[in-house]
């Protein structure tokens, strides 16, 4: 909405300014309906959220201690501790965040059919990409930010890549992409002819996130559990 201010050629901003912009926004561009998000969903969220928070704050308690005296070293060992035990707790939370609303518990018993997707990956999904099984796959890669973006001029072809998205779900997405390419066998097929066929290994990849998320679209969309075979456990 504020690029979108100024190529109005609107470059104040205050209150009245906002209200005006925006509603000239939303009768030009005419964005989709946000869908509905409930209470437990926000409150899972919210954990998911936290629980991200725990890691990047035990991470960087263990660089800092490589490096730490003695002294020092004590007190950080507390700290992670604290955020093992808080990690503990925020994860629980989430289970029974998860069982207590019908929806997302059907959702979970889903996404853990998937192979390479365990309970976080299931509750950053859940709780982050509500869309999920509701839009198009094309809107959906977009969504996530693994559909790749074109850089065309003319008869000039420029090289394309991701763009967008939301972070948090993409970074889930490749974590359980790489535990898919060695544990299900239409992935691995797919990651494998890719790269037979001369692509890096970071196309190969996005490409595999991208495939990954649209199998589990379907899934999701058609109620059914994920199923390939001579599929392996992870």
């Amino acid at each position: 909405v504020r690029d979108f201010a100024r190529a109005s050629g609107r470059l104040a901003k205050t209150d009245q300014v906002d209200a005006r912009v925006i509603l000239h926004f939303a009768r030009a561009m005419r964005p989709a309906q946000i869908p509905h998000i409930d209470d437990g969903r926000i409150a899972l969220a919210a954990l998911v959220t936290r629980r991200r928070q725990l890691i990047d704050m035990a991470v960087a308690e263990k660089n800092r201690l490589e490096h730490a005296p003695q002294a020092v070293a004590t007190l950080i060992g507390e700290t992670l501790a604290a955020l093992k035990s808080q990690l503990a707790r925020v994860d629980a939370a989430i289970a029974l965040a998860i069982e207590a609303e019908p929806d997302m518990a059907a959702r979970r018993d889903l996404l853990l059919t998937v192979p390479g997707i365990g309970e976080v990956g299931a509750a950053v999904l859940i709780a982050e990409l509500p869309e999920l099984g509701t839009i198009d796959d094309k809107k959906l890669a977009a969504l996530v930010g693994v559909a790749p973006v074109a850089h065309d001029s003319g008869t000039w072809r420029g090289q394309r890549h991701i763009a967008g998205g939301r972070a948090t779900v993409r970074c889930a997405l490749y974590m359980a992409t790489l535990s898919a390419i060695r544990c299900s066998p239409a992935i691995k097929a797919f990651h494998k002819r890719l790269r037979a066929a001369g692509k890096p290994p970071k196309v190969a990849l996005v490409a595999a996130m991208r495939k990954f998320i649209v199998m589990i679209n379907t899934i999701i969309k058609r109620r059914t559990p994920w199923s390939e075979p001579q599929q392996h456990g992870c």
